[in-house]
Parts: C-alpha cells; structure tokens; sequence
C-alpha cells in the first residue's frame, strides 16, 4: 500500500496532518503533540467542546496508517461533506466563527490549555453553525506568557470585520485580497481617523500597528491568567457590537419584495417549482443566484437534502443565514460566491485551497432566472452555459429560460447595443440538451418565462 499523502491544506503544524486513505480522512497526530493531545484528551476539555458541538468529534483508530515513525495516534474525525472558505462567508458567519474561537479559548483556558493559532479555516459550518475542526490546535497553557494566536486572531477576524464596520468593505472581498489575515498596517490606513479615538480600534489596531513585536534578549513582560481573560472578554465584547455598514441600496437584497414580475408570477413558480421537486430523488442541492433564499427554504422542508445557497450579494446571504439562525434551519449552508468570479485555486501550489468548481457538486441544481443575466449582462455565449451547469450536477437540473422579450430582460439590454446570439427558447433547448434530456417543460402562467425540470445525460 502507497504511503498515505498528507492534505494539501495540511502541512503547516508540526504536531500532525490530515491525510485521506481508502476515500476516507484520517487527522495523524505526532509524537511530539502526543503530550498536548493526551491533555486536552483527559482534562475533560475535548469532552466539554463536542457535547457543546463546538469541536469535531473524533475516534481514535489504533492503526498506523502512514507506516510514519512519527506517529504517535490515528484519529478518524467526523465527516464533512464540503470545504469552504472564510472569503465565502458572509459578516454574520466570520463574526460567529470568532466568537466561537474566543468562546473555545476560554473554555481552554478553564482547563489549562489554550490555542496556539486562531486561523478562521479551523471552522467550518456543518448543520449552519459554526464547527471547530483542527484538533491540534490546543496546548498546555503557561500562565506567564501573552496569548501567540492574538495577532492571528486581528488580522483574520477583528480587522475584517473592523473594515466592514467602518467602510463597508465586504469581509470576503477584504479576505480574497489577504487570505492570511489582513495586516495591521493596512487596516490602519484604511480605517476613518475617528477610529483613533475608539478604545478598541485604538489598542488593537492603531497601536499594534505602532508597536513591533520584539526579537533578541529584551526583558519579557509578565502576563497573567487575569490580562488573557481580560483581553478576551474585550474582544468578545467588541466582536460581538460590530454590524457590517450598510451597503448602498441593492437591486438583489429585495428581490422578492420590489423587483420581481409580480407576486403571482412568484408565486405560479413556487407551485411548478414544488410539483418539479415532488418525488425527485435527490440528497444535494445548489441554489445558484439564491438572491435570500426563497426557493432554498422549499427544498429544506426536506430534512434529508443539503442545500447550498450561492449569490454574489452579500446582503442577500447575510439576509438568509440570519433567517437560518433564526428558524434553527440545519440543511442550508449559504455562501457568498459570484459565478462569474468564483473561488479560484490558490496557496501552495495552488492546491492549499480548492477552487470553486473542484469542491462543488450536487444532486439537483437550480437556476432560476440567472441565464438571461449571464447571457444579457455578462455577455457569456448561451452555448457556454449548459456544460458549466453539467459540471455541477451530478442529477438533476431546474433552470428557468426568460426571454428577450421579457421586461427584465429588457432592462438588461436597454442600454446595449450587441449581445451574444442566438438568444431563444430554441437555441437553448439545442443547447442544453446536449447535457440533459428534458423532463418537464412549463410557461409560468402570467409570463412567458418557462420552467424547466432536465435530466443529464448518463447519470
């Protein structure tokens, strides 16, 4: 059997690696975390997190896998059945996930450890709450020295979230720019002056900015039990005030109440869009351009599907993950992705972090009214289209096809001149049915929109 490779997002920590086998993943912990992990294993801290459903749950597998003389133990962690990214997540979801960070510090602390880093790709949002994953992540905690995650912690949670506060720029657009952590020199520029004057703003970020860590044989200042949690109760509290600025009005964020053909054109979609879903079998979805997730929260009413809600609006997606946290609603996972610049591969060899297209997959795909925006204002080629969407599902497809005669439409085109042809019911029919042989056809009555329910090819 060839050795097992470790993750490609998995080689920073010396104290182990995640690595696959079998199609299965395995976390391998090393010898020298084995003192550290056997702590957080019988301090009762492990125990406290999962009943709390705050860190992954693992078992140990008494194997060694890698055939490593490192190896110390083999964990079989939980299963996730998709990756995502802080620069995916909307404001709502990075400020949980700090305060979910901060929360586990404490709780770590109470029991003589603590976090050595305090990275956003340690959560992830399983059932729509956020998860810790990365178990080796606690050691042993000498009371006499600062927290070494602290700077981590400001530059991939507070300051983000600092600069959506203050000058309304979105955390996952900041977060692609820097997707390591957004260092203090440039969040201090370009925070307002009058943060100068705000307690937090002012010691977290203008003076970290001013002061340098300090290397050689200077005299270390003496920390305490009492500073760390003083220090962390100040971010919470700060982490926990912090709203996003609003952004300038959207034509997206009210779909459904303003902009919309009519509320019986919605709602002779939800009826089709319900008799199309009845009885498909299927266990995923992706809701492609889920604007706030009106259509997403039909297909929760089946508790077995995952659905996974995409729009580039951020307000959109904030909207519907408040709605989930809400309503307890655990199958929708929402994202903040742009099909038109989706997620790309980078990092180490452009492996670390996968690109959108590599990580997602889904029984049913849905697109509704997206292809006359894509064609009509992203001037993407209608012949473009199908493949993409047949990369996608591994199922099933719901696509609603508007018109150019349609008055949305035509909002699109009003100011053009040229856009890509053949752009109608016939080419688009040619077009997909490369892909997918079409199940249900069905106007919208009221419109002249149709619906469509297809199925791909060879699946």
């Amino acid at each position: 059997m060839p050795e097992p490779l470790h993750h490609p997002a998995s080689y920073r920590d010396p104290s182990g690696f995640v690595f696959q086998a079998g199609g299965i993943y395995y976390r391998q912990v090393n010898q020298s975390y084995a003192a550290d992990y056997e702590k957080l294993m019988t301090s009762g801290l492990y125990t406290t997190l999962v009943k709390n459903n705050w860190l992954i749950e693992h078992h140990e597998i008494p194997e060694n896998l890698t055939a490593s003389a490192d190896w110390y133990k083999t964990l079989r962690p939980a299963r996730l059945d998709l990756i995502t990214y802080p620069y995916e997540w909307c404001f709502r979801q990075l400020q949980d996930a700090a305060l979910l960070t901060l929360a586990i510090l404490t709780e770590s602390i109470r029991q003589d450890m603590i976090l050595k880093d305090a990275s956003p790709y340690n959560i992830q949002f399983p059932r729509g709450k956020p998860l810790f994953i990365d178990t080796l992540s606690f050691e042993k905690y000498d009371a006499t020295l600062p927290w070494v995650a602290y700077r981590q912690f400001c530059e991939c949670f507070l300051f983000p979230l600092y600069l959506a506060h203050y000058c309304g720029i979105d955390t996952g657009k900041i977060l692609t720019a820097y997707p390591d952590g957004i260092p203090a020199g440039i969040t201090a520029r370009l925070l307002p002056r009058k943060t100068r004057f705000n307690p937090g703003a002012l010691m977290h970020v203008h003076l970290q900015n001013i002061v340098r860590p300090t290397t050689g044989a200077g005299k270390t200042p003496v920390f305490s039990r009492q500073k760390l949690m003083h220090l962390i109760q100040n971010l919470k509290s700060i982490t926990a005030r912090l709203k996003p600025r609003p952004a300038p009005h959207s034509a997206w964020s009210n779909y459904y109440e303003d902009t919309i053909l009519s509320r019986q054109y919605l709602d002779e979609k939800q009826r089709l869009f319900r008799d199309f879903i009845s009885g498909l079998p299927f266990l995923t979805a992706i809701d492609m351009g889920a604007n706030d997730g009106f259509f997403s929260l039909i297909l929760s009413e089946k508790p077995e599907v995952s659905i996974t809600s995409i729009d580039a609006d951020a307000a959109c997606i904030s909207r519907l993950y408040n709605t989930i946290r809400e309503k307890n609603i655990p199958n929708i996972l929402p994202l903040c992705i742009d099909i038109l610049l989706p997620s790309p591969a980078i990092g180490f060899r452009n492996n670390e972090r996968s690109s959108f297209n590599d990580r997602f997959r889904a029984e049913l795909v849905v697109a509704l009214a997206l292809i006359h925006h894509l064609v009509l204002a992203a001037n993407i080629p209608l012949r473009d289209i199908p493949q993409y969407l047949a990369a996608l599902s591994t199922g099933w497809l719901i696509i609603e096809f508007v018109p150019l005669e349609d008055e949305k439409a035509q909002e699109l085109i009003r100011n053009k001149h040229r856009w890509h042809l053949p752009y109608d019911i016939s080419s688009f029919e040619q077009y997909f049915e490369e892909y997918f042989s079409i199940g249900k056809k069905s106007k919208i009555p009221g419109t002249e929109r149709i619906l469509y329910l297809m199925k791909k090819r060879n699946s």
